[in-house]
């Protein structure tokens, strides 16, 4: 009986997760990484439906989507094109949820597997409450798959190498497919292949203590199957993937050497600053879960360790080590080379499910020696406290489930500034929409509208406003009406000190109170013609201008900095001095403010200023390469070697960077010419 109302209760929370999250699909906000990933699912659509003529799916110089196997993506396109789906992101973002959702059953079937009803019921519960995990199941069309295929590689891999002496045939093609599916999706798919053999390695050993001997035609016999397994997920793995199939092995061991140090770098929000991803401190991964991570979800996970003890003796203790290296492995791998990581942990989503089966093993074995029937309830009742946290979050605040802090952090008003929010740029969507409707209400049906990722999709139907993008601090220097701006790249400065959002801001939306994108409506268009004007250099028109628009905005750095340009050009440095430091009092980040204050003062032979200046640049931006070039000449004549290593520390950042090398040979030409000679002859090699 007990069995029986389990079964029920599992079958009936599956099915109700399955229906709650195809409808909170229907309103996910559509993300930045969805816009590149569907285009390029378009251009390998067209690769295959050309047999192999259109080339574009191979030329991704900007996004390197070429190395992603995206299948999902490809695969959702295709029922798109087969069906003519109109509305493509919100099927997109139904797919998404269909594959979220199989994940949280796949995962709980493990857990069923793995010690019984009650963990499977409670791994669905926990999934139901991790914010972070159902957001991005509304819309990320890549991490969430990768989940699914990884935990089900892992599944049916553990459960081919621990059987005794039969292999279910069942096993065996859902491990093909499941590999096959990671590969598809990502180079780094190949760990589950790595995993099959470790794993197998360990069982042998395992068995081989326990029992003295081994059957060695059984195990051969295993070795044999896993062998076939690999060479069939890899080549199934690579069908839908167009730069794979032009030479499968060399193309994706380079992909995964892609991944695995990504060339594109990002600014983000860590710990109160903007840091580079490719210099995040070891920690960024495991912070980032932690802090975002649940504390009902946590505290499962730590007690599970204290019952490791009766986990061993209860003969589960090899499965458990696989759930461990599995979790902890791609961790350990991602810390040791220094991968380039962003965005939180988004990318190691796959690694939850583990985290909620080892989770949700502790909760229960904690509840199996709590005797007292009260203590019990009382486990029940923190459980369901702890869960009210994410779970009020979730309520208040869908769509944007994905950009929850726990407790740790004080929540997301503790994060805002500090730790990256709406990095995935979602909520352009709803500033698109209510756009869309002020503009009607208004009776306007033409606009130049920007925003800081393409809105083109939201505005299809509205062919008088035109949207571009633009970078929200260089929005002066642009023609527009309204703006749409996320809060992704915005000075933690401006943010912690109530700059952002500015005043003409016409519409916020807020997330537990936190402003994650506004709309803007232009007061003046003063301060675009003010820069039109100093590029054309009137400055004289170009003064007059910045001074009506800073009649209308006086909390735009950028209107200060070309102000001051215009003002420097026509012989009033002293006005100019002032209006630079306007600028760095709103933002004392600023790159372009910084580099021209520098560049004054080292003019006016004011070293120890410009010294300052530049010195300043470079703590808040370690990839401004021109501050280097500029500081090592300052003081090349009274720290030789100081200057030298600037410009060392520039070329290990840019080893292409022309000036440095130029720079650095000039530091030898009066006492070395033969080292000197060598770098101008580097230097010629580079074409810039």
């Amino acid at each position: 009986m007990k069995t029986r109302l389990q079964k029920y209760i599992f079958f009936t929370c599956s099915a109700f997760l399955l229906i709650f999250m195809i409808l909170m699909s229907r309103n996910a906000g559509i993300s930045c990484d969805e816009v590149l990933h569907y285009d390029h699912s378009v251009a390998v659509y067209d690769f295959f439906e050309s047999g192999g003529n259109d080339l574009s799916a191979l030329d991704t110089p900007e996004t390197n989507l070429k190395y992603y196997g995206q299948s999902f993506d490809n695969l959702t396109t295709l029922i798109i094109r087969i069906l003519n789906i109109e509305d493509i992101f919100r099927f997109r973002h139904l797919m998404s949820a269909i594959a979220g959702w199989a994940v949280i059953l796949l995962t709980a079937l493990f857990a069923l597997w793995l010690t019984g009803f009650e963990t499977a019921i409670l791994v669905m519960f926990l999934f139901a409450v991790s914010p972070t995990f159902i957001g991005h199941a509304m819309n990320n069309l890549k991490d969430v798959p990768f989940s699914l295929a990884y935990i089900a590689g892992i599944f049916f891999s553990v459960r081919i190498v621990t059987s005794e002496n039969e292999f279910k045939w069942a096993d065996i093609i859902l491990l093909i497919l499941s590999i096959a599916f990671a590969i598809s999706l990502r180079a780094g798919g190949l760990l589950l292949v790595c995993y099959l053999f470790l794993f197998c390695v360990i069982t042998l050993i395992t068995r081989h203590l326990i029992k003295r001997s081994t059957d060695w035609k059984t195990e051969i016999k295993r070795v044999i199957i896993l062998i076939f397994i690999s060479f069939a997920a890899f080549f199934l793995g690579i069908l839908q993937w167009p730069y794979a199939l032009q030479d499968p092995f060399r193309n994706v061991l380079e992909s995964y050497n892609v991944m695995a140090h990504y060339p594109l770098t990002f600014r983000q929000l860590f710990e109160g600053s903007a840091q580079w991803s490719d210099f995040m401190p070891w920690y960024f991964i495991p912070k980032s879960m932690l802090i975002t991570i649940p504390l009902v979800v946590l505290a499962g996970f730590i007690i599970l360790f204290f019952f490791i003890k009766k986990i061993c003796w209860s003969g589960r203790g090899l499965l458990f080590s696989f759930l461990l290296i599995s979790l902890f492995f791609p961790l350990v791998f991602v810390i040791s080379i220094k991968s380039n990581v962003y965005s939180s942990w988004r990318q190691f989503l796959f690694l939850y499910p583990v985290i909620i089966m080892l989770s949700a093993s502790g909760i229960i074995y904690l509840l199996e020696v709590l005797k007292n029937r009260y203590m019990k309830f009382a486990l029940a009742g923190i459980i369901v406290f702890l869960a009210y946290h994410p779970v009020r979050f979730s309520v208040s605040n869908h769509p944007y489930e994905y950009i929850y802090y726990n407790q740790l952090t004080g929540g997301l008003k503790g994060a805002y500034g500090n730790y990256e929010t709406d990095y995935y740029y979602t909520g352009q969507t709803e500033a698109s929409e209510w756009l869309i409707n002020y503009l009607k209400e208004k009776d306007i049906d033409s606009a130049l509208v920007r925003a800081t990722f393409s809105v083109d999709w939201s505005f299809r139907k509205h062919p008088g406003i035109k949207t571009s993008y633009f970078r929200y601090e260089e929005r002066s220097q642009y023609d527009w009406d309204y703006a749409i701006i996320t809060n992704r790249y915005i000075p933690p400065y401006q943010l912690k000190n109530n700059i952002w959002p500015p005043s003409n801001s016409i519409h916020k939306i807020l997330v537990d109170d936190v402003p994650i994108c506004i709309v803007l409506k232009r007061d003046t268009k003063a301060d675009y013609l003010g820069y039109k004007a100093l590029t054309e250099g009137r400055y004289s028109d170009a003064i007059r201008f910045f001074q009506e628009a800073l009649n209308f905005n006086d909390r735009d750095e950028m209107i200060f900095y070309n102000f001051a340009r215009a003002l420097n050009e026509n012989g009033l440095s002293l006005k100019a001095d002032s209006a630079l430091r306007k600028a760095l009092q709103i933002n004392p980040d600023s790159e372009p403010v910084l580099m021209y204050c520098g560049n004054l003062a080292a003019q006016r032979k004011d070293r120890d200023k410009a010294v300052m200046y530049y010195e300043r640049l470079l703590s808040a931006n370690r990839k401004y390469y021109e501050a280097y070039v500029k500081l090592s000449g300052l003081i090349v004549d009274k720290d030789l070697l100081r200057a030298r290593e600037l410009l060392r520390e520039c070329l290990r950042l840019n080893p292409h960077y022309k000036p440095a090398i130029i720079a650095l040979g000039d530091t030898y030409r009066e006492n070395d010419p033969v080292i000197a000679e060598k770098y101008y002859k580097m230097a010629d090699t580079i074409i810039n």
